[in-house]
């Protein structure tokens, strides 16, 4: 699957209300611009979360993928928002240690070692995200800039280039 980002100033509430999926649309086959491969619309798939959010695919027959577009406010390859990630960071930037930080995000309901391994997943890929705007010399976006508005400045060319949760490098 070849995730692409759909443009959207929604939030995931309006998002979710209004259907945006429905509408979404992706003009031609991204591996085959002329077209006369088959392309087209492949369904939906709804995300874990946030809950009644679904995503809008096509596939290609002729290169065998599968092409989602995935809005602006989501996380590549990980559930949930940018949003929720960016709290995750600065929550255990303010916290004494990841597990104190774990334990406040996650509540109760959670061991707390599940916690921590779900925290740092956030922080390892926030870390790699960084490392590599500082290898490409984006230094103002990535310390500046929050990570929805982020995915929003940056082209499709320079994001399929970046890894998760804002680019869609496969891993």
């Amino acid at each position: 699957m070849v995730q692409i980002p759909l443009r959207t100033s929604s939030s995931v509430e309006v998002y979710a209300a209004n259907e945006e999926w429905r509408s979404a649309r992706l003009s031609h086959c991204p591996l085959h611009p002329a077209g006369g491969c088959g392309f087209a619309r492949h369904g939906t798939y709804e995300r874990v979360t946030p809950p009644r959010v679904r995503i809008a695919r096509w596939y290609c027959p002729r290169g065998h993928r599968t092409f989602s577009l995935l809005p602006d406010f989501l996380a590549a390859r990980l559930p949930g928002t940018l949003a929720l990630i960016e709290h995750c960071v600065a929550v255990s930037a303010a916290a004494k240690s990841v597990e104190v930080a774990a334990d406040a995000l996650r509540g109760l309901d959670i061991s707390l070692p599940s916690a921590v391994r779900w925290l740092r997943r956030r922080l390892c890929v926030v870390r790699t995200l960084r490392d590599a705007m500082l290898s490409m010399a984006a230094i103002d976006l990535c310390v500046t800039t929050s990570l929805p508005l982020l995915r929003q400045a940056l082209a499709p060319n320079i994001l399929s280039r970046l890894p998760s949760p804002v680019g869609f490098r496969p891993p």
